[in-house]
């Protein structure tokens, strides 16, 4: 983690700075954040709220684990957890114990609820493509760090200029949205539904995690493929869904049902 973090600030030393080296980041920002953790990891093989043909909720896993934000069963399981024991004591980031806790404290101590991950990811332990995803999603950092070294050279852009902004700086920005999630959303925002824990609305977090940040709306219908309830609440991810809907490959997609 430290590491990571160091190699983030080295990416920004302006002997590295550059449009491509910007535009690796920014491409690489949707592709891990938006379809890989909100999309693939969290709305789909967390949650279920749609289903996808095996090829295509693959790539988006692999989009996923292309984050370094644990394989997917281990991010399943987690945040299946996570949704069982929300804000309680058994919940591993608790946001009543801090928002440095609930951010990325709890990264630094053993994680209690990691015994309960194989009996709460059966539908995606069976799977040996995720096995083998979960195995090794760390390794996948090496082919994309070579195909974006020759992007660089090639291009005159930097090879080490891409690396650097395509995978640590881009992991570390990927890394604290993502955890603004657990952490801000749980403590700064306004609360429509009784959801039963801290969870709350944030628009900025929203605006980051193309659509997470509506984060009292899912903790009430955390099956549903849209987090975006109310008028105004933008929630890219959905669009997603909804265009993949459109084109015949996303079926079963779940909403809340009016009451």
């Amino acid at each position: 983690m430290i590491v990571i973090h160091a190699l983030a600030v080295v990416a920004l030393l302006p002997g590295f700075w550059s449009w491509p080296a910007v535009t690796s980041l920014l491409v690489l920002y949707w592709v891990t954040a938006c379809l890989g953790v909100t999309l693939g990891y969290h709305r789909l093989l967390t949650h279920r709220s749609f289903r996808l043909p095996t090829w295509l909720e693959r790539f988006f896993a692999t989009c996923g684990a292309l984050s370094c934000q644990h394989g997917p069963i281990d991010w399943v399981g987690l945040h299946r957890h996570h949704h069982k024991f929300s804000d309680t004591d058994a919940d591993h980031h608790n946001s009543h114990r801090g928002f440095w806790w609930s951010h990325m404290g709890w990264m630094f101590h053993p994680i209690e609820a990691m015994p309960a991950v194989p009996r709460l990811t059966g539908d995606l332990a069976s799977d040996p493509y995720y096995r083998w995803l979960n195995a090794h999603f760390l390794w996948l950092q090496l082919p994309l760090g070579l195909l974006l070294f020759w992007l660089g050279t090639a291009t005159g852009a930097g090879g080490w200029a891409l690396v650097l902004w395509g995978i640590p700086l881009r992991l570390v920005v990927v890394y604290h949205v993502t955890w603004l999630v657990n952490s801000a959303t749980h403590c700064w925002g306004n609360v429509v539904f009784d959801s039963g824990d801290a969870s709350r609305n944030n628009k900025w977090v929203a605006a980051l995690t193309f659509g997470e940040g509506w984060h009292n709306n899912h903790h009430a219908f955390p099956h549903s493929a849209r987090h975006g309830m109310q008028p105004g609440q933008i929630d890219l991810t959905w669009e997603h869904i909804r265009l993949m809907r459109a084109l015949g490959l996303a079926t079963k997609v779940r909403l809340p049902v009016a009451s």
